[in-house]
């Protein structure tokens, strides 16, 4: 357990004292719970309840229960964001609450990119042009067979990630019915 060094005033000496640690009762809990559900960061909820992170997270890993509230409490608030930029992004005037949706949710297709970046379609198109100078520029075969299947592995790498990212379960702005 941590020590507290204070000073002793009447002494004017230093003394050493163990540091309490903070316990989560079900109402502390119960508030750090209210708080993430109201989009807290878990450090603020520890700072309201007079804990700190740490202890939050050692209660979690102790308390299934609490680790689950603490999870949903989460996510409750991330849905009620999406809920909110979806409606939103019905009416025209706020287009760019779409346009934000896509980009997060489609960013292969949607995401702004930097001057300097390129696709993994150009990538691959990049990739199967070396292979073609390679071809032409190497006579021998058996040099040319390793230089050939290193770069169809890179090809390879690059369309195995592009699936990937395809089949990955992105967060969907879908309409309620």
């Amino acid at each position: 357990m941590p020590f507290v060094v204070i000073k002793n005033s009447e002494a004017g000496s230093m003394i050493r004292k163990k540091k309490t640690r903070c316990i989560l009762d079900d109402v502390k809990k119960r508030e750090i719970i209210a708080l993430l559900s109201v989009g807290c960061s878990r450090r603020m909820a520890a700072s309201y309840v007079g804990c700190s992170p740490s202890t939050i997270a050692r209660t979690a890993l102790r308390d299934e229960r609490f680790a689950d509230e603490l999870r949903k409490a989460g996510r409750a608030t991330e849905i009620n964001y999406l809920r909110n930029i979806q409606d939103a992004a019905k009416k025209a005037q706020y287009w760019r609450a779409a346009a934000w949706a896509l980009e997060r949710c489609h960013p292969d297709r949607y995401a702004a990119r930097g001057a300097d970046t390129i696709t993994l379609d150009q990538a691959r198109g990049l990739l199967s042009e070396l292979a073609r100078i390679v071809v032409e520029e190497v006579a021998a075969v058996e040099q040319r067979k390793p230089i050939l299947n290193r770069v169809h592995g890179l090809i390879r790498g690059l369309l195995l990630s592009r699936d990937k990212q395809c089949s990955e379960d992105k967060p969907g702005i879908e309409a309620r019915t």
